[in-house]
């Protein structure tokens, strides 16, 4: 017989098994109650608290000048707020006791505002009603910007707001702001950041971003006795520090003289590029981009530099004059070689039914010269003929000589925003005859700087490459990475092209690129201390609206060189863009170049130690072959010493002397004495004698002597 009575047993289990089941039932009862009606409040409570774990953000790297100077590095910076619904707002008594005190600080610390407006717009705050029906903000604005950390702290011994902050409700929020110690300095190359996301979004900062970045760190929070810990879960990884090839001196003298041309009442320029860079490495040791905005200030806006393609203009004839060189088509064993003479004739010349002109047209032209004189003087006719004479049945060759010498090359340069060069391969039809865009007259426009667009980083690499004797060099802006003070990565100079063009062919155009600065159009952009080589550029360019017939004729004047000639140690690129006349690629670029070119190399003088002398000596000068007569009597009256130079004391009559650098006067002297027949052309100083100096003197010879100033 069993022990257990059915009768008594089963209606217990199902007494229990109807309350578990109630139970169940309003257990998803209260879960569908929370889902729904109280969705709004749970969510509410859900923001309020912290999460369990949370980003901390790493340093970001700085960027260094190739000094090592601080370019752009990071601050903390804070927003400050005010949660009303803290611990200490329970009973109001302490903050009303407090608040004129605590308005009186802030309005102290930001005079901007007066305590009256600090206490109204608190006061909006903690009488603010939530959507939850709840009173008070709790993450209520105390000032609107961004302070950095020493105000921060003042704000925070402040009256009752030095409280924690889980009872005065003051908590801040954290940022990491970018600061250029050199301020907009080479600002567009550097980069920029948004404030709000800590993120970049132009420059340096933008292509080495996942560099400098670094890796953030993960913090768990959990609470312990009513207070939020912090523990660490993994470190957050700084980023790396990137040293670029920008020299801060060189920058800002490079900014400088181009923002005075710019200034200048005759120019008045609308935007302005300058680019320096070390021939051996390709190195940017200077860029600046200077656009006027609206108010009529100069900024650096847009990098024009890497970005702003528009038609070279005469600079790119040397481009042209190189491709026929490489060719073969012109004479290379000596630039003045008149074995082929081009005819100018007055300026103006009718080519394919458009007439192409010289700049002195109006003067009646430059007649019959040379290929040197031809870049010279930067004559169009003279360019274009060679080009379109010995290139307009083929075309192609032409443009796949200006890609072969480096002017079409894409840089690839990492930098956002580069634009590569846009030239035009002519293109035929099955019969042979051209199509698309490509006109009779596009190639002698082409080869004069017309017809193709090219960003002005493109041609100061090209020059680059001439200096360089033909070697192609990749512009570089980063030289290496560091971290705690070590190199990590470097970034060796590059070589695009190993060379450009056979060596004689770079040999002629680097003779013709420096007569164009000694005897040439580029005169202003010389210098009386070094060697300077270039050429000039003044080409006209289409309006906004794509036109070049607005009623205001806009100019892109440039000067592209390199100096010292004879050892070329650095390239120069000068871009001003303008409306109106004057415009003068040699006379404003020009200019801008020169200065730049004798700051830079005058930060490379050394004085020889035999140069030095006791500030009370008297240093005896030397003086030419001339009348001696006279000489006494000038250096008698300065009560200075004579000593002769000769070995004997003497100088021999029957020799012809060496009289270039003498006035006319005394040269007349010193060969007529001896018994010479002497006529003289020009002014100034004996630049050149007919009968050579050591020569035995013939008497009653004719002697020309030519002077120029």
């Amino acid at each position: 017989m069993s022990k257990f009575d059915n009768n008594k047993v089963m209606p217990r289990y199902m007494a229990i098994a109807l309350f578990l089941t109630v139970i169940g039932f309003a257990v998803i009862g209260k879960a569908l109650y929370i889902m729904t009606a109280k969705k709004q409040y749970w969510t509410d409570v859900a923001d309020r608290l912290k999460r369990d774990s949370v980003y901390v953000r790493p340093n970001r790297g700085n960027i260094l000048s190739c000094d090592g100077q601080l370019m752009a590095t990071s601050i903390p910076e804070y927003k400050i707020f005010m949660d009303f619904q803290a611990a200490a707002f329970e009973n109001d008594s302490l903050w009303l006791e407090k608040i004129d005190s605590v308005c009186e600080g802030l309005a102290y610390i930001f005079p901007s505002k007066t305590a009256a407006e600090f206490k109204k717009e608190l006061e909006e705050g903690r009488q603010k009603v939530n959507r939850n029906g709840s009173v008070g903000a709790r993450h209520w604005a105390i000032w609107p910007r961004r302070i950095d950390y020493n105000t921060y702290m003042e704000v925070k011994q402040l009256p009752f707001l030095n409280m924690p902050k889980y009872k005065s409700g003051f908590h801040e929020e954290a940022f990491n702001s970018r600061r250029r110690p050199f301020g907009s300095l080479a600002l567009r190359t550097m980069g920029g950041m948004y404030g709000a996301k800590d993120s970049a979004y132009y420059g340096l900062e933008l292509s080495y971003d996942s560099i400098l970045r670094g890796t953030p760190g993960i913090t768990g929070r959990r609470k312990v006795l009513n207070k939020y810990m912090n523990i660490p879960v993994t470190l957050p990884i700084d980023g790396c520090d990137i040293v670029t090839t920008i020299d801060v001196n060189m920058q800002d003298l490079a900014e400088r003289s181009l923002l005075d041309m710019l200034k200048n009442p005759q120019v008045n320029g609308e935007l302005g590029v300058a680019i320096l860079m070390e021939v051996e490495t390709g190195d940017v040791k200077a860029i600046v981009n200077m656009m006027k905005n609206e108010n009529g200030q100069y900024v650096e806006a847009v990098n024009s530099a890497i970005s702003y393609r528009c038609e070279p203009g005469s600079v790119f004839k040397t481009a042209s004059f190189l491709v026929a060189l490489d060719d073969g088509i012109l004479p290379q064993k000596h630039p003045a070689d008149t074995s082929y003479i081009i005819h100018t004739g007055c300026g103006v010349r009718e080519m394919h039914g458009r007439f192409m002109k010289d700049h002195n047209w109006r003067r009646g032209g430059y007649g019959d010269i040379n290929v040197a004189r031809t870049l010279e003087v930067s004559s169009n006719i003279g360019v274009s003929h060679v080009i379109d004479h010995f290139y307009g049945s083929e075309p192609e060759r032409y443009v796949k000589g200006l890609y072969r010498v480096g002017i079409g090359e894409d840089l690839k340069i990492p930098l956002v925003g580069y634009q590569k060069p846009n030239i035009r391969m002519p293109e035929r039809d099955k019969r042979g005859r051209f199509t698309g865009k490509w006109y009779m007259t596009t190639l002698p426009w082409m080869s004069i700087g017309y017809e193709t667009q090219i960003a002005p980083i493109n041609t100061v690499t090209f020059y680059n490459a001439i200096a360089n004797n033909g070697k192609m060099m990749r512009p570089r802006f980063v030289k290496k990475v560091m971290k705690n003070g070590e190199t990590i990565a470097e970034y060796p100079p590059e070589v695009i092209k190993e060379r450009i063009a056979k060596p004689q062919a770079i040999k002629t155009i680097q003779t013709i690129l420096e007569h164009v600065v000694s005897q040439g159009l580029g005169r202003k952009a010389g210098s009386k201390l070094f060697k300077v080589a270039g050429k000039t550029g003044t080409a006209q360019i289409a309006d906004q609206y794509g036109g070049y017939h607005s009623g205001i004729t806009r100019y892109w004047l440039s000067f592209a060189g390199y100096f010292p000639a004879d050892d070329p140690r650095y390239t120069c690129l000068v871009c001003i863009k303008k409306s109106g006349l004057p415009a003068s690629g040699g006379g404003m670029s020009g200019v801008v170049f020169h200065h730049i070119a004798e700051g830079v190399m005058a930060r490379h003088l050394k004085r020889r130690v035999d140069a030095a002398h006791d500030e009370d000596s008297s240093p005896i000068p030397d003086v030419k072959n001339g009348s001696a007569k006279d000489a006494n009597i000038v250096l008698g009256q300065l009560d200075i010493n004579k000593r002769v130079s000769h070995a004997d004391g003497q100088q021999r009559e029957d020799i012809t002397p060496d009289v270039t650098g003498m006035g006319a006067r005394d040269a007349v002297y010193e060969l007529e004495r001896r018994g010479l027949r002497v006529k003289i052309i020009g002014r100034g100083k004996v630049k050149r004698q007919s009968y050579p100096a050591g020569k035995l003197v013939m008497k009653g010879s004719e002697c020309i002597l030519t002077l120029e100033n």
